[in-house]
């Protein structure tokens, strides 16, 4: 697995990963009859939240983003897409697994949907996700927290130095 690292997002970093969204849910959008170019972007645009959004680096690059958004007494884990050359090769479960780490330290559960027939949907199974509910596009998933951290409460915030380089995951 290449190295990584996260860093915090800003409004100048929406149209790279506006740009990304495309690329990665083009086929699945394609697949539901729901791909629109421009809809697509846009909708990431219209709900990008910098404060709960971290850049995705793999050697100092633009790889990727994800969001964990705080609702209430969950995270709502959003717009996560790596560059297609770089699935498989086990970032995604690590970036994913340092934020759920987190969560767990929170007692937090956490949230998403994934499009149906997507096969991100197998890396959430591998991570404690299960199906709350469905519909004809969307699976949306829920995690409870794997731990209990006595006294802890939701305020996730700041991922903190999270890099890795552990070889073959």
């Amino acid at each position: 697995m290449a190295d990584w690292e996260l860093r915090d997002s800003s409004a100048a970093d929406v149209e790279a990963v506006a740009e990304l969204r495309a690329v990665v849910l083009r086929a699945d959008l394609q697949r539901l009859g729901r791909y629109d170019e421009q809809r697509v972007r846009q909708r990431l645009r219209d709900g990008f939240e910098p404060a709960h959004t971290w850049v995705i680096e793999v050697g100092g690059a633009f790889a990727g983003c994800v969001a964990l958004r705080p609702a209430e007494s969950a995270y709502w884990l959003e717009h996560f897409y790596l560059a297609p050359d770089l699935q498989g090769r086990g970032i995604g479960s690590a970036v994913l697994g340092s934020l759920l780490e987190r969560c767990n330290r929170e007692d937090a559960l956490v949230r998403l949907n994934v499009l149906q027939g997507s096969p991100a949907r197998k890396l959430y199974e591998r991570h404690g996700f299960s199906v709350e509910t469905e519909d004809a596009v969307d699976v949306f998933m829920v995690r409870a927290p794997a731990s209990r951290a006595p006294g802890s409460r939701p305020g996730f915030r700041d991922p903190g130095p999270v890099s890795s380089d552990l070889g073959v995951d």
